[in-house]
């Protein structure tokens, strides 16, 4: 079985959330295993990508795309080719912690500002005492700063580095730094995952969840972030993505 289905371009992953963690702790189970760039990709940057040449690249090098959002599982299904559910960098990251508790495994947390990049780790640590924190940094660092925080992630020799620092340019950024980061396992963007779960954005309420209008709760509780477009004018590339994958034939 075809185990992706492409959707203006991008190669979506059809496995689910846990058939997805399973994958991640193979190969970071595996000492042989190289850099492995997950990417998960909603409606908004899935339209983003369609006027983004660099990105589009980074896509095509990229060893998994998982469907972070409900429009790309009902696109998926307009294409008679079903995703079977959402797999979120938020969800991902919790299998992953989960995971990391029993194993023992290395994180790196990149990203965000300084007060909620340690509160977050704080959280992890506290929720999940077994797993080891390799390193931690806040993502507003300047150019000439960055060989120092490589070097960090390097010497560190994290399993997975987990970057908050915003899509597309996580991806970006992790692409960037793709050879020099050859020692750590498993790396992906997780967006506001550690926002929220330092208690700076309050998390999605599980109703929400259910009737899958994460984005619509998103658009009303979250505040804008400054330096980046209001999230009123980023949400307004879902309808375009409905009328591209759903509606247009």
């Amino acid at each position: 079985m075809n185990q992706v289905v492409e959707i203006l371009g991008i190669p979506f992953s059809k496995i689910t959330l846990n058939e997805t963690t399973d994958l991640l702790e193979k190969h970071i189970e595996n000492e042989q295993s190289k850099l492995f760039h997950l990417i998960t990709i909603n409606p908004e940057i899935t339209i983003t990508s369609q006027s983004d040449i660099e990105f589009q690249e980074i896509i095509k090098e990229a060893d998994l795309i998982t469907p972070d959002g409900i429009g790309i599982v009902l696109a998926s299904w307009r294409r008679k080719e079903p995703i079977p559910e959402r797999v979120t960098g938020f969800d991902l990251l919790h299998q992953l912690l989960q995971k990391g508790d029993k194993r023992g495994w290395r994180f790196y947390f990149l990203g965000t500002d300084v007060q909620t990049n340690k509160k977050a780790v704080h959280e992890i640590e506290d929720l999940y005492p077994n797993l080891s924190i390799a390193g931690s940094h806040h993502g507003f660092f300047t150019k000439e700063e960055e060989p120092f925080i490589i070097d960090s992630i390097k010497e560190s020799r994290p399993d997975i580095l987990i970057v908050a620092m915003g899509a597309p340019y996580s991806d970006k950024w992790i692409h960037k730094y793709k050879n020099e980061l050859s020692q750590v396992k498993v790396v992906f963007g997780v967006g506001g995952s550690l926002d929220v779960i330092a208690g700076k954005v309050k998390a999605t309420p599980e109703i929400w969840k259910k009737l899958n209008m994460e984005w619509l709760h998103r658009l009303i509780a979250v505040p804008a972030i400054k330096g980046q477009k209001s999230r009123w004018l980023r949400q307004s590339a879902i309808p375009k993505f409905v009328f591209q994958t759903i509606i247009k034939k």
